[in-house]
């Protein structure tokens, strides 16, 4: 039976922000474990000689796991209760993240909204994913239904339906300056093209 300890729907607040516990350190055993369960297969994630080349400081760890692994702290107090997670927009993935860095989360409550069957209630927000250097690696927005504590409609209660981004914009790419782009000239060209449009 699940332990129904976390938040239900009446306990979010608009605006409320919530700082995430438990921080984890990403480990080899994580990128092993990771990559034996999908069989993912990419030479950046995988290759320490491949990622030097690139200018890389060490393999970065791939952009799943990293999801993943900053999901996971938001999990207590998001979704231990909910019914069900109903989607996820503008994820972007800000600074690469390595075996050893440290993965704290925090989330905003960026909308509130009853449900008609007066039983559940959907939360937006948005998620952030910083190492422990106070870099931001990752956010996104995220809506779910959660539990009501107490069934019914409450006349009183204003809903509040968040605009979300129906896309990331190139402008929100972020290339590493320390990237070397040498090789292939493909490859070069597509990164020039998104640096600027950062720059526009």
């Amino acid at each position: 039976m699940k332990n129904f300890k976390s938040r239900y729907f009446e306990d979010y607040k608009l605006n409320e922000e919530i700082n995430h516990s438990v921080p984890r350190t990403i480990t080899d055993g994580d990128v092993s474990c990771y990559l034996a369960s999908t069989g993912s297969r990419f030479s950046l994630n995988y290759s320490i000689e491949f990622s030097k080349k690139l200018g890389f400081k060490s393999t970065p760890i791939d952009d799943v796991l990293l999801f993943h692994l900053v999901f996971g702290r938001t999990v207590p107090d998001l979704s231990l209760n909910a019914v069900a997670n109903l989607g996820y927009a503008g994820v972007i993935f800000h600074n690469p993240a390595f075996v050893g860095d440290t993965v704290t989360a925090s989330s905003k409550i960026i909308g509130l909204k009853q449900n008609s069957n007066g039983k559940t209630g959907t939360v937006y927000v948005k998620s952030i994913g910083k190492n422990q250097n106070g870099e931001i690696i990752l956010s996104y927005y995220r809506w779910l239904m959660m539990r009501k504590r107490k069934e019914g409609i409450v006349n009183s209660y204003e809903d509040i339906v968040p605009k979300l981004p129906v896309k990331v914009s190139t402008s929100d790419f972020s290339i590493p300056s320390s990237l070397k782009t040498t090789e292939p000239s493909g490859f070069r060209i597509s990164l020039e093209i998104v640096r600027n449009s950062k720059a526009a």
